[in-house]
């Protein structure tokens, strides 16, 4: 049975997403940075929380754990690398370890470089992975704590799934992403056209995400870059663009 997968908008431009499997009730949040509008969210939708998905240690992405994790007694499962920096942790994960939500399994990816221990939350059997801030539409996370050897091993790791995977990011950056890639390739088709329905969807006041696979590598500069020293040009460049 598929899930059923719901957008909190919170903060200033992050995404929180909560995940029901309607089979067996369960409902996991992912990188909940508030608690409020998740709480509003299970209510309005009669969600039972079972479990808090984080990707890495940021403020943005743990601040509502505490409260969520009082308030429903629900574990959290965060990266292992980053311990010391989520004390809300009750289970660690590292590459290779599985979580899950009812019967589905999500595998666990190492992505490092936004942050040292980052983590993707892979589930192969419902065709989606949730990225945090390591991918983006049209872009990819800043190097905080990493390297851009280990970004362009992210990137190519992604590019190496089913085109159809959808991908859940943690923020709504896809317009200046787009503006920064168009800024590249001012003539390209794909590029345009994505822009288009970009700024169609943002008028509205929609999300521009999930992305796929197969979108983000038709028009992501930073998952078709061809080696290191591309995707550390791409990155100092976007980290300076003003457009």
């Amino acid at each position: 049975m598929a899930l059923e997968i719901a957008c909190v908008p919170a903060l200033s431009d992050n995404y929180i997403w909560l995940v029901h499997d309607s089979a067996s009730g369960e409902t996991v949040v992912v990188d909940p940075g508030v608690a409020d509008p998740v709480e509003a969210e299970l209510a309005r939708r009669g969600w039972r929380l079972s479990t808090i998905w984080t990707t890495h240690w940021h403020p943005d992405h743990t601040g509502g754990n505490e409260a969520l994790k009082a308030a429903h007694g629900v574990p959290v499962i965060a990266p292992a690398a980053e311990a010391a920096r989520i004390p809300t942790a009750d289970r660690l994960v590292r590459e290779g370890d599985t979580v899950r939500l009812g019967d589905h399994v999500a595998a666990v990816w190492e992505t490092p470089a936004h942050t040292a221990g980052h983590i993707s939350y892979h589930l192969a059997g419902a065709g989606l992975i949730f990225v945090g801030d390591t991918l983006f539409a049209m872009g990819c996370g800043r190097l905080f704590e990493g390297t851009a050897e280990q970004m362009f091993a992210n990137m190519r790791r992604y590019a190496a799934l089913p085109g159809e995977t959808a991908v859940y990011c943690a923020h709504e950056y896809t317009a200046s992403n787009g503006r920064f890639a168009l800024s590249l390739a001012p003539d390209d088709a794909a590029l345009v056209e994505r822009m288009a329905a970009v700024a169609a969807a943002r008028a509205e006041g929609l999300p521009t995400v999930p992305t796929s696979i197969a979108l983000e590598c038709a028009t992501n500069p930073f998952i078709r870059a061809e080696n290191v020293g591309e995707l550390a040009a791409l990155r100092a460049a976007k980290d300076s663009f003003r457009g």
